[in-house]
């Protein structure tokens, strides 16, 4: 099973989409500071998570929530 997540930054108006395996792991790790792209933008909370059957769909979801309209949608969220 895999996972397409959304973090937004507490502090900053900044917004990461990613998939996963493992979203309480991995989301701790952003909080962390343990992933170089998101470290200058913690604490983040989560937003929204995605279950998905295979990889492949949840990377065709991630590149979904990636784009403009949905980065739109993520917006509606915060």
């Amino acid at each position: 099973m895999f996972y397409v997540y959304a973090i937004s930054s507490q502090t900053r108006s900044y917004i990461y989409v990613g998939l996963t395996g493992d979203v309480e792991n991995r989301f701790a790790r952003h909080n962390a500071g343990r992933e170089k792209t998101t470290r200058p933008y913690r604490p983040f909370k989560l937003i929204m998570v995605e279950e998905v059957s295979t990889r492949v769909e949840a990377r065709k979801r991630e590149k979904y929530w990636k784009s403009g309209v949905g980065k739109e949608k993520l917006k509606t969220l915060l």
